[in-house]
């Protein structure tokens, strides 16, 4: 019996606890103050879309002009999905998010801050960090 609690005892000094990122699940205003995006859980994964247009639209409601798809150019950017299959890595949750701006999706890691989210979408090393804060 004795060799067996041997064995078992580095066993029990290399196991630690699972780590957890912090939660992001609700209503967020983005970095521009232009939309309220609304984070979810979607099957297995975490997934946000437009929820809210807060900036004043004078030509109607925007559309997702800048897609490179033209098939998708004229969907409305209200209820566009934005985040998509993200998934907690621990400290951070990572997945990929779409710029309506831009018509393009980055990979994209979403890590909580003090006062909000700090999204952050990246092509190779180059990255761009915007922070958002609470919907109320």
């Amino acid at each position: 019996m004795r060799p067996m609690r041997l064995f078992l005892l580095p066993m029990l000094a290399v196991a630690s606890p699972a780590v957890a990122a912090d939660p992001i699940i609700g209503r967020w205003v983005t970095n521009d103050a232009k939309a309220i995006v609304t984070i979810a859980q979607c099957g297995t994964a975490i997934c946000g879309r437009i929820t809210r247009i807060l900036a004043p639209t004078p030509n109607g409601p925007p559309v997702d002009e800048r897609n490179p798809d033209p098939k998708l150019r004229t969907r409305p950017i209200l209820g566009l999905v934005v985040l998509s299959g993200f998934t907690d890595k621990g400290k951070d949750w990572r997945g990929r998010i779409y710029d309506p701006e831009g018509g393009k999706w980055y990979k994209s890691i979403l890590k909580r801050e003090p006062g909000g989210i700090a999204a952050q979408g990246c092509i190779l090393v180059f990255c761009r960090t915007q922070h958002w804060t609470p919907a109320k």
